[in-house]
């Protein structure tokens, strides 16, 4: 018998609820207590974005068969561009996985430390956090001997159940209905807000999950006459992972009731659950990110080894020695990153700034190979869809340049 609600649910649904990460709460929690509802309408941007860009990855891989690294590597024909491309991309998923990795690893033990003590240690003066260096032992062990499918989806469903409670927080709460569509659609960012704006697209629009789910259609679809059934669940998994982050942003800002509060730890996030959860809302708060930590911890990695096999054409499985290599930088870096003595809630937020900033450079490439009518035949973007893609990057590129110039003052 089939379940006919299938047809809403698949790879589309995994990508959403890998966005749904300790980092989603944490820069979602901040931007509610700092701004109210005010920076609903970048959320709502993030998730028409995310909508249009993997429908883009899925139709590549649907039609092509091929992952989008693969593609890059083989449509781009100049040797030197070639190299120079595959350096680019390759530089900007490692990069902004190894800040998103740090973030990761943080966010578990955020949730960690609701329940245990923080190990810690302090040599010449620099505190080391030796609970990041148990995470990521933790996830070393998961991807080294490959049984990461059982524990991930143990971890999901602790982070699904986690999700539910704060869509259901935001209906009890019974939030402002004419100030959250203000907030959502009549954006009004001031110059203080707008590196949490490119946070919010980088939770949001993750750039490894772009190549994630160029793979993964594969499994499910395999016939281009799938298109729109591939739509219709990308629209529906995405808009479902959205919301979830939207009632993050209202439930915080509920908790906060337009007063100033600082957010240091699990505790402190923990709040705006109160509502519903009463004195259980701490101890779920922990749960839910030491879970979401250690899924992401697991899979971020995982993804940009992926994303190199594709573009520097490696053969071989999950346990050949350059794959594991590109994993392991990943990982060992986020843990040394978390590592320090660096405020786990400023750590996470930064990388949710560099995976923003990592989109455009994504897009473009993810643009320039939509449009090759020798890969995609007639499948192959239309001008309304390159107008929208195009919308896309021009917005993240100048957000992500007026975010740095007003840290950096370029101009």
């Amino acid at each position: 018998m089939n379940n006919p609600l299938k047809k809403y649910f698949g790879p589309s649904t995994l990508v959403a609820a890998a966005f749904i990460g300790p980092g989603t709460v944490t820069v979602c929690t901040l931007a509610g207590v700092r701004s109210g509802y005010s920076l609903l309408w970048a959320l709502l941007f993030s998730i028409l974005a995310t909508i249009i860009l993997q429908e883009m990855t899925g139709r590549l891989g649907i039609v092509t068969r091929k992952g989008f690294g693969e593609a890059i590597r083989e449509n781009l024909e100049n040797p030197l561009i070639r190299i120079a491309g595959a350096l680019l991309v390759l530089s900007a998923i490692v990069v902004g996985n190894i800040a998103y990795e740090g973030g990761n690893i943080s966010g578990a033990v955020l949730g960690w430390e609701e329940f245990f003590i923080g190990i810690d240690i302090t040599v010449n003066g620099v505190t080391v956090r030796l609970t990041s260096m148990l995470i990521g032992a933790i996830a070393f062990w998961v991807l080294f001997t490959g049984n990461f499918k059982r524990i991930v989806m143990i971890m999901t469903t602790l982070v699904g159940i986690m999700s539910i409670v704060f869509v259901t927080t935001a209906i009890v709460i019974k939030p402002d209905i004419l100030e959250m569509l203000r907030g959502m659609f009549l954006p009004t960012p001031s110059p203080d807000e707008l590196l949490t704006v490119i946070a919010l697209v980088g939770t949001t629009v993750v750039p490894y999950n772009l190549f994630l789910h160029a793979s993964t259609v594969q499994e499910r679809y395999g016939h281009v006459s799938q298109l729109s059934e591939m739509r219709v669940e990308n629209t529906v998994g995405i808009v479902l992972g959205g919301l979830i982050s939207i009632c993050v942003v209202i439930t915080s800002a509920g908790a906060a009731e337009g007063h100033t509060v600082d957010i240091a730890s699990a505790a402190d996030m923990a709040v705006q659950l109160e509502p519903l959860l009463g004195s259980w809302a701490r101890i779920f708060m922990g749960v839910g990110l030491f879970a979401a930590g250690i899924t992401s911890a697991i899979t971020a990695p995982l993804a940009a080894a992926f994303a190199a096999k594709g573009i520097l054409g490696w053969k071989g499985d999950l346990k050949d020695l350059k794959f594991r290599f590109i994993w392991i930088i990943v990982l060992v870096s986020g843990v040394l990153f978390s590592s320090l003595s660096i405020n786990p809630v400023q750590l996470i937020e930064f990388a949710q700034v560099a995976n923003g900033i990592t989109l455009p450079v994504i897009a473009i490439f993810l643009l320039f190979i939509m449009n090759k009518p020798l890969l995609l035949g007639p499948n192959r973007n239309t001008t309304r869809q390159n107008i929208f893609g195009i919308i896309v990057i021009l917005v993240t590129l100048l957000v992500g340049f007026r975010s740095l110039n007003s840290v950096f003052n370029f101009l």
